[in-house]
């Protein structure tokens, strides 16, 4: 059974989609997007499947999100960290990287994958699955390279692969960690941006395309059901992207 938070989103949608595909029952956990989450359970295969709130900035909504898992699926045997939040700020102009956006993108992208392993750690460490129970965190190459949609967006998503590193010691040999790190990724978010931009990321990535929100779920899949003996590490899915 796997929980994605930001479960209705561009990538969080594929990720669902695969692991149902692939047998397991999943949670789609939205803050926000409740009719999306809804709607794409019921186009999910096999089941039983649940839409079910999961804000990762409301610790006490996490812990109510675990116990209906339990109650409701009996237990959990993966987490997907898939939610997060940024918005497009030159690096250069720090004035418009005000207090409350960073605030907002550590709070979502740090602290709510930490809180959301802390409230299902539980049902992770009773997993029954081969190598234990897997938490998978969606981080980005913005963590490596520096580049990315504000300062502090690559901030924070070095900051989750530093999580990843801590909690995949931590947490062994009961659960493992990863963090599976895309580059530019083809959701209808990147798709709504500047040509002129969205051409200059296509240069700069060696295999001249972006991922698909499926061969990053296709990876993540692959953490959880193949790379049994892998934790604390990244799996890049970049095309390339810091070679060039």
């Amino acid at each position: 059974m796997a929980v994605v938070t930001g479960g209705a989103g561009g990538i969080g949608t594929a990720v669902c989609r695969t692991f149902a595909g692939a047998g397991y029952r999943v949670v789609v956990g939205y803050a926000r997007s409740r009719g999306q989450a809804e709607a794409l359970v019921g186009e999910l295969p096999g089941g039983p499947h649940l839409a079910l709130a999961a804000d990762v900035t409301d610790s006490n909504g996490l812990a109510l999100l675990a116990g209906a898992v339990e109650r409701e699926l009996g237990g959990c045997d993966v987490l997907v960290n898939a939610a997060g939040v940024t918005r497009f700020v030159p690096h250069a102009d720090l004035d418009a990287l005000d207090d409350e956006l960073i605030d907002g993108i550590l709070r979502t992208n740090v602290r709510g994958a930490i809180a959301a392993v802390r409230a299902l750690r539980p049902l992770l460490e009773r997993s029954r699955c081969e190598g234990g129970g897997v938490v998978v965190n969606v981080s980005s190459i913005a963590a490596v390279t520096g580049q990315g949609s504000n300062v502090a967006y690559c901030a924070s998503k070095a900051a989750l692969d530093s999580v990843t590193r801590s909690l995949g010691r931590a947490l062994a040999p009961t659960i493992r960690v990863v963090s599976v790190s895309p580059g530019v990724v083809d959701t209808g978010f990147i798709r709504s941006l500047d040509p002129a931009w969205r051409e200059e990321q296509l240069a700069r990535t060696p295999l001249r395309r972006f991922a698909s929100p499926e061969e990053v779920a296709a990876a993540i899949l692959a953490v959880v059901r193949d790379l049994t003996f892998t934790t604390g590490g990244v799996l890049p899915v970049d095309g390339g992207r810091p070679l060039s």
